[in-house]
């Protein structure tokens, strides 16, 4: 279990633990009526009234803390009055077991919970002092096993974007993925090097043949063949340089980040195997670092991929695309019920929709709905965009059969059909383009290396996503306009 969480039944007789008390302006009136008129008066004279917030430690005749009085304010943006808001109150209590006495009557506590452990969440891996998070008291109706999966994958998935590129290079990134396997004992296998020549994957060889540490594909499989398949694909860049194309100062800073779509993949996958959701499932992470060498792919080279189309390059910073094409050709032929590939793509994604609301296209129409619904009740939500055909001529080569990257107009678009050539036309394919990154601190979601929608696509998966018949349509090959 995460550690900051226990349940109920694992605190010792002796150990004291802390209620808290959440609400709105309404509910002060409630919460006042269970306190001493002395203690009432202390949380008048610190102006509580439940405004979005506001933290208030109630003493005890003896001085100690009696209670912790929070108000989560009215609902008027999407993290006032909100559970999420209960992450800014874990990060900010000391060390010690609390227990969630009230809350506003249709908040879900399992969420609650989960605000919690994803608000206690440090990366403090290269830090002198190791701070040890506030405990949270998990009852049932938290759903303890469940909930510290879920937070336990997001903060594994955290601390892998946050570590520097130094030490998640491609070799680390490969024992991560195999232990992750061992721990669920699920099979694993790598190809790397000049063996993803000899296996056909021309593309991720090419973006990581100039780097120190050799390119690989990383599979991990597991689960009932009997059940629904689903196929992760995850870009696992662990740093980008741009290549030849290189980056500004600026631009290269935080793209230790850039293996974010791996560790969004892992994360799901952890969550499905830690909670033994009854899915086939089958984890590949295109892994490379794009560097700088004398033998570094060029601008105007043509590739050749596993699908056996033939790409030119137009820009060598448009490398995740690359990678990815031929991971999503290898899930392709396993012809899963559903593959999702997640990918910190595009730039252009973050000027549509901003840092925090994920892009996400889908070639299956009927199930776009139920997706973005359990992003929204999850509080980990994402928004549909088109796979618009006409600008799949904004990649056209006079050379090979596509470029990979086309104009600076819709660029997260043009990125997701670039991915789409390589999914077999059959297939039913969703594309998350993640940014990976907090740039600033939210509720829940502190500054730096960040998984997104995936909580939200667990819940999804559980309440029987693959089985959806819309899966099974065949892809509409007009204009997408969900």
């Amino acid at each position: 279990m995460s550690d900051c969480f226990i349940k109920a039944e694992n605190v010792k007789s002796d150990e004291s633990i802390t209620p808290i008390h959440i609400c709105r302006p309404e509910g002060v009136d409630r919460v006042f009526a269970n306190l001493s008129q002395a203690q009432q008066n202390y949380a008048k004279a610190h102006k509580f009234n439940g405004g979005i917030g506001q933290a208030v430690l109630v003493p005890n005749t003896d001085g100690n803390i009696a209670m912790v009085l929070f108000g989560v304010g009215v609902s008027d943006d999407g993290y006032s009055d909100s559970p999420l808001l209960v992450g800014n109150l874990a990060a900010k209590l000391d060390v010690g077991h609390y227990q969630i006495a009230s809350v506003p009557n249709e908040w879900d506590l399992a969420l609650v919970a989960t605000a919690w452990g994803m608000g206690a969440y440090e990366f403090s891996r290269y830090l002198a002092d190791q701070n040890a998070p506030p405990t949270l008291v998990l009852s049932e109706d938290m759903h303890p096993s469940e909930t510290s999966s879920l937070v336990t994958a997001v903060n594994r998935g955290r601390d892998l974007i946050n570590t520097p590129a130094g030490d998640m290079g491609p070799k680390a990134l490969h024992r991560t993925a195999k232990k992750l396997a061992k721990a669920h004992d699920a099979k694993f296998k790598a190809t790397v090097g000049r063996d993803l020549l000899d296996d056909n994957y021309p593309m991720i060889h090419a973006v990581g043949r100039a780097a120190h540490e050799k390119p690989r594909l990383l599979e991990i499989i597991w689960g009932d063949k009997k059940n629904p398949s689903l196929a992760l694909v995850g870009k696992g860049i662990t740093f980008d340089t741009g290549g030849l194309n290189i980056k500004s100062a600026a631009g290269a800073r935080i793209m230790k980040k850039d293996m974010g779509g791996a560790a969004h993949a892992l994360a799901l996958g952890e969550m499905i195997m830690a909670t033994g959701l009854p899915v086939n499932l089958h984890i590949y992470l295109a892994v490379a670092e794009n560097a700088i060498s004398g033998n570094a792919y060029r601008p105007g080279d043509v590739l050749a991929s596993r699908k056996g189309l033939t790409v030119e390059i137009d820009n060598t910073d448009a490398e995740g695309r690359l990678v990815l094409g031929d991971a999503l050709t290898r899930a392709s032929e396993e012809k899963p019920d559903l593959i999702m590939d997640f990918a910190t793509l595009t730039g252009a994604a973050r000027v549509a929709l901003g840092p925090t609301l994920p892009p996400y296209f889908s070639n299956r129409n009927a199930v776009v709905s139920e997706v973005m619904q359990c992003g929204i009740t999850q509080l980990d939500p994402l928004w549909n965009m088109p796979l618009w055909q006409p600008y799949m001529r904004l990649l056209s080569s006079p050379i090979a059969d596509m470029k990979n990257s086309g104009s600076r107009f819709a660029g997260c678009v043009t990125a997701a059909l670039f991915l789409e050539k390589f999914v077999a036309d059959e297939q039913a394919w969703m594309h998350f383009d993640v940014y990976g990154w907090n740039p600033t601190n939210n509720p829940a979601r502190p500054k730096g290396g960040e998984i997104f929608a995936v909580r939200g696509l667990y819940h999804w998966l559980k309440n029987g996503g693959l089985k959806n018949d819309g899966l099974k349509k065949e892809c509409l090959k007009n204009a997408h306009l969900n």
